[in-house]
């Protein structure tokens, strides 16, 4: 073995056969300085995972863990196709997409109270075109975390799967991925799927519980090679100190909000249970009830005011995060033992729904959906397919995004200040799951030639927020006259455990989120599902699990779609007056040149003249919009007369452009001539062409016909016959 290490420490690496390519990790290569990094390739892919550990916890209520994922465009021969900036710059969504497919799995394995600050980056080096390179990330990600002696309880390893022909692949080319009816990413622990997300064409639940399976299954080699790369390392786990409430601080709370917390009913919780508001302002008050009977018993100081200031400053944070746990305990219980939620609800249960379409005058489309405390102001617009979002990333399968979905919820959606700035990974996030749902039910540009752009405006805020930007989105497409093939909603479903037993929730909201251990958002329609997305808090769940909150997602998602149907039963026949006309033509694409022109000059003219806006696809699709129809028609007859094949037989209005002694050659069409021989001028013999006929003059000729050579023979006498 070659020492290249400065360390001393010796160049190794593991592979195994992983669904016909060689995956090999490797150590010690590179990334002398970090905690942990490996090199991991699969095929001509090469990714480098490495991981940082801070030497102390940090002081903080959370734990602070970031994982980044980092495109190079050298990995695939690329240079940014921006023209000003060259390097790599902020992270593309795409990006901040599988940073977040990495992070989800990754995240719920590390022990509560754990605060030493971990990073972990992965860095494509290398970019096989013929897949994806995201889960190999995630490998990448999880191995690194594995030998970095942290109480990570992995390994994991993700698969993306598609569906062609009814048969389950992993790893798919990019002509693969246009030919399949589901793109689903799973990652596993053990025999145990700790996330999954997806995008479906209107699948049936039983295909993605199916494709679940098949991952499993098919995973195994990919985790069984980290860990005997972790034995042959002989990683030593590092010594940590856990930042967890005190026992005898929790007792204490727990006891006093059993008690408070009974209603006049003398049952447990029941105080506690209503709408969200009410039940806040409850918490809240019995919180200041508790700290005032604490402060004045555990306090120290003579006066009363001593006690509370000592209480304050000393004691009331550690209380205060002990109440909240208790509260979350209560919320657990009640669901698990009276089969009751915080509001009432029974677990199957959708929170109440009001809906509105057009309730902005001026946009192309608009709704607010309301569910319970949650709701979504969504609005579209309509713009011509030039305003299509082009995408420049790592990947060579670069192109446009016609459909664009962006979320947004400021801090007052809360209750709370905050800065207004650039929106984050979870703004990113839920706006890419929303437009995942909706994109399987969008018409084709051939169909309807516009770029769509879906703006959800979060208005308050109370668990399931991206599932309620679906349904908004949805109404607001179909308030714009956008022909979607089918309408589309979605719904988050709880999960409590109680040992293995599951107590599944319908229309998750924050407390049950919080108190919970999984976040499993379902979309789709009638037919089949859209799109998932799934989180937990515990290390795994047994696909049956997963296979219960998926069928009870449909009694949820239909009758979500019943009261969506209610208030706006199809899209609109028409389109908003405001929004932009647009008419489509198709033109051979040998004629696109025809329409340009040299340097532009042509269609410059066109839409100078005109007012007109025009696109032209390489398909030969053109496209002309504008707000004048009129302008609009003028346009397009325009174009129909730059491309148009000359017909035999039929009369044009031409124009003379030469005149030679045996006839004048006349244009018929933008760049079409034809030959009026003297002889067919006149049935009057004339002695030279000039005698009936000048430059410039406007004639009605006859294409009489087209030889094999191309050239027209034109004719005025015959107009007639």
């Amino acid at each position: 073995m070659e020492i290249i290490n400065p360390t001393g420490k010796h160049t190794f690496s593991v592979s195994t056969d992983f669904l016909g390519r060689q995956l090999k990790i490797e150590v010690n290569r590179v990334g002398f300085r970090a905690t942990s990094s490996v090199l991991v390739s699969y095929g001509d892919t090469t990714i480098l995972g490495s991981v940082v550990v801070s030497e102390k916890p940090v002081v903080q209520d959370f734990f602070p863990l970031s994982i980044d994922y980092e495109e190079k465009f050298y990995a695939s021969g690329k240079i940014s196709g921006s023209k000003f900036i060259k390097r790599e710059g902020r992270p593309a969504d795409e990006a901040v997409l599988i940073g977040r497919l990495i992070d989800r799995p990754i995240r719920p394995l590390f022990p509560k109270g754990y605060r030493q600050e971990v990073q972990v980056v992965t860095t494509v080096l290398s970019l096989d075109p013929a897949f994806r390179p995201d889960v190999v990330a995630m490998l990448a990600a999880s191995s690194a975390l594995l030998n970095a002696g942290v109480p990570f309880d992995g390994p994991i390893a993700g698969l993306r799967i598609g569906r062609i022909g009814g048969e389950f692949k992993a790893f798919l080319n990019q002509e693969e991925r246009e030919q399949s009816d589901l793109d689903l990413v799973v990652a596993v622990k053990d025999q145990k799927v700790v996330m999954v997300e997806a995008g479906a064409n209107e699948v049936p639940e039983s295909v993605i519980i199916e494709a679940m399976h098949w991952a499993v299954k098919h995973i195994q080699p990919a985790l069984d090679l980290q860990l005997k790369l972790k034995q042959q390392l002989a990683v030593l786990e590092k010594p940590y100190e856990l930042s967890l409430p005190d026992q005898e601080i929790s007792q204490k709370v727990e006891s006093w909000t059993k008690e408070h917390f009974k209603g006049t009913d003398g049952k447990i919780g029941t105080r506690i249970r209503g709408n969200v508001i009410d039940r806040k302002r409850l918490t809240d008050e019995l919180r200041d009830l508790m700290d005032a009977e604490f402060a004045l018993a555990l306090g120290e100081g003579e006066s009363e005011a001593e006690k509370i200031a000592d209480y304050e400053a000393r004691l009331k944070p550690e209380y205060h995060a002990a109440y909240e746990l208790a509260v979350h305990h209560e919320v657990r219980r009640a669901i698990i033992e009276d089969g009751v939620r915080p509001d009432g609800r029974k677990l199957n249960e959708v929170r109440p729904l009001s809906s509105q379409v057009a309730i902005l005058p001026r946009v192309h489309g608009s709704s607010l959906f309301t569910r319970g405390l949650t709701q979504a102001m969504n609005i579209v617009t309509l713009a011509p397919l030039s305003y299509a979002q082009v995408v420049d990333t790592m990947e060579v399968t670069d192109g446009e995004r016609r459909y664009m979905h962006h979320y947004n919820a400021p801090s007052y959606t809360v209750g709370e200040t905050g800065r207004i700035g650039s929106p984050g990974r979870r703004e990113i996030g839920h706006g890419y799951l929303a437009e995942r749902a909706l994109l399987p039910v969008l018409p084709t540009k051939e169909d309807f030639p516009y770029a769509i752009r879906s703006v959800t405006e979060i208005m308050s805020q109370n668990g399931s927020t991206s599932m309620a930007a679906t349904c908004s989105s949805c109404l607001a497409l179909m308030d714009a006259g956008v022909p979607l093939s089918s309408p589309v909603s979605g719904v988050a479903m709880g999960l409590m455990l109680d040992g293995d037993t599951p107590y599944i929730l319908t229309d998750l909201m924050d407390a049950e989120d919080f108190a919970g251990d999984m976040d499993f958002k379902v979309t789709g329609t009638k037919k089949g599902i859209t799109a998932l997305q799934m989180d937990m808090k515990v290390h795994g769940l047994p696909i049956d699990i997963l296979e219960k909150a998926i069928k009870q997602s449909h009694e949820g998602r239909m009758f979500i779609l019943e009261h969506m149907l209610s208030v706006l039963p199809k899209p609109r026949p028409e389109i908003s007056p405001y929004a932009p006309r647009i008419e489509k033509l198709m033109v051979n694409p040998d004629k696109i040149g025809a329409i340009i022109g040299k340097g532009g000059e042509t269609i410059n003219k066109i839409t100078t003249e005109t007012g007109a806006e025009i696109d032209i696809e390489d398909s030969g699709l053109v496209t002309v919009s504008g707000v004048d129809p009129e302008k609009i028609k003028r346009a397009i007859e325009w174009i129909r007369g730059l491309v148009e094949e000359p017909e035999v037989g039929k009369i044009y209005q031409g124009k003379v452009v030469s005149i030679k002694e045996f006839g004048a050659f006349v244009n018929i069409m933008p760049g079409v001539d034809g030959m009026l021989h003297i002889s067919q001028i006149s049935d009057k013999r004339l002695a030279k062409v000039e005698d009936a006929l000048h430059l410039g003059d406007e004639v009605k000729v006859r294409l009489d016909s087209i030889d094999d050579k191309g050239r027209l023979s034109l004719s005025m006498r015959r107009i007639k016959e």
